[in-house]
């Protein structure tokens, strides 16, 4: 299908990445992979490297930690795949901007965006909302900002996967 959205969870180290990887060669089309993270530390830098290695290096890297509906706009068009990794880095990019106007402005655009989008566009996220709730104030909000995102995005989503120890499960669509 040329117009598939796939969101997948997963687990830190589920194997979440690899899977919309591979679903993005599979697909045939000129890939944008659209990474969110940012450099902050020396423990970032390594797993930003890590991914950077198991990419194809012809595939086009945007590095965007916020106006991540903007690029989506203007990368995701019919005969491509665009792949984001990961929305809940994009989250906390936002969470940690304290500005709750930006917040709104974003996943609300990045919502509205959805539906419009073309071509194959796959979703990574953690699923965070699997154990015990966490102490703190923001890292309560986060994980309910993660579940109220990961809840909207499903249902404009034509496919959703749960990937566990490297496994898929598919939750929505057909099969992988």
């Amino acid at each position: 299908m040329t117009h598939l959205k796939t969101l997948i969870l997963g687990g830190v180290r589920s194997g979440k990445s690899r899977l919309a990887e591979r679903l993005a060669i599979e697909s045939n089309f000129p890939v944008t992979y659209i990474a969110t993270a940012t450099a902050q530390d020396d423990e970032m830098r390594a797993r930003i490297a890590a991914h950077r290695v198991q990419r194809p290096n012809h595939w086009y890297l945007i590095e965007e930690p916020i106006l991540l509906a903007k690029v989506l706009e203007e990368h995701a068009t019919t005969g491509h795949c665009v792949l984001v990794d990961c929305l809940t880095l994009w989250l906390t990019n936002l969470l940690m901007t304290e500005n709750a106007i930006l917040f709104e402005r974003e996943r609300a655009a990045l919502l509205a965006a959805l539906p419009r989008l073309a071509g194959k566009l796959i979703l990574v996220s953690n699923e965070t909302n699997m154990g015990v709730t966490p102490l703190g104030e923001l890292s309560r909000r986060y994980c309910d900002e993660a579940g109220r995102l990961h809840q909207e995005i499903a249902q404009a989503c034509e496919q959703v996967i749960l990937t566990v120890a490297g496994l898929p499960h598919v939750l929505k669509g057909g099969p992988l």
